[in-house]
């Protein structure tokens, strides 16, 4: 188990990744969170299996029909553990 902080940058606020992001990240069986960041990037922090979560990096170089991704870029970090689930953090300073 690893973990990784995903950070993508492109039109991925307003058009729905958040919900995308956390939909992927449940059907790959990943824990984590997904939160906007306030210049407008979106923040992925996850934890599994490191081949499972370069799946899910894949699935959000392409991201839901509205958005543009325009980077990606991934930084493995070691597994924490405190993640039960994945789910959405709608304020950048949440725990």
């Amino acid at each position: 188990m690893v973990a990784a902080e995903i950070v993508v940058e492109g039109r991925v606020q307003g058009v729905g990744f958040r919900t995308y992001a956390q939909r992927k990240a449940a059907q790959f069986g990943l824990s984590g969170y997904v939160m906007n960041l306030r210049d407008g990037r979106v923040r992925v922090r996850v934890e599994g299996p490191r081949e499972v979560i370069e799946d899910l990096v894949r699935e959000l170089q392409k991201g839901p029909p509205l958005s543009r991704v325009d980077q990606v870029s991934v930084t493995w970090l070691p597994s924490t553990g405190r993640f039960a689930s994945f789910g959405i953090r709608y304020a950048e300073f949440d725990p």
